[in-house]
């Protein structure tokens, strides 16, 4: 049985709160969990300490039992020291779409011919 430490959503329409959870990875989001391993509440600003609540005695023993946590949990147990995080790169991400080099390379092909017009 795959585990994984995952979020399930809680809260009303607009107002999120999610429970850690650790959950067998076939069961839905919100469906049957085996245990509680503490709590997000978004809606709280950054810097509150109750943010991010969470269990790390018992997050350990399920981490050592072979549960695995998704991206957005391993973000909360690297902040908390539970564990350790790789830093992912993407340089393509920060790269403009097509569209938008090809509205730059358009404008800069006009101020080219505008400077050559100028000049002449």
């Amino acid at each position: 049985m795959a585990l994984k430490i995952r979020l399930a959503r809680g809260g009303s329409k607009k107002r999120p709160y999610y429970h850690v959870v650790v959950a067998d990875a076939r069961s839905p989001r919100d469906g049957r969990f085996l245990e509680k391993l503490g709590s997000w509440n978004p809606m709280l600003a950054k810097d509150d300490a109750k943010r991010v609540e969470l269990d790390g005695e018992r997050i350990k023993h399920w981490l050592d039992n072979g549960a695995q946590p998704t991206d957005r949990v391993l973000r909360f147990l690297a902040e908390a020291g539970l564990a350790k995080r790789d830093a992912k790169s993407n340089p393509e991400k920060a790269k403009p779409g097509k569209r938008a080099q090809e509205r730059a390379a358009e404008k800069a092909q006009k101020a080219a011919d505008a400077a050559a017009a100028a000049s002449e």
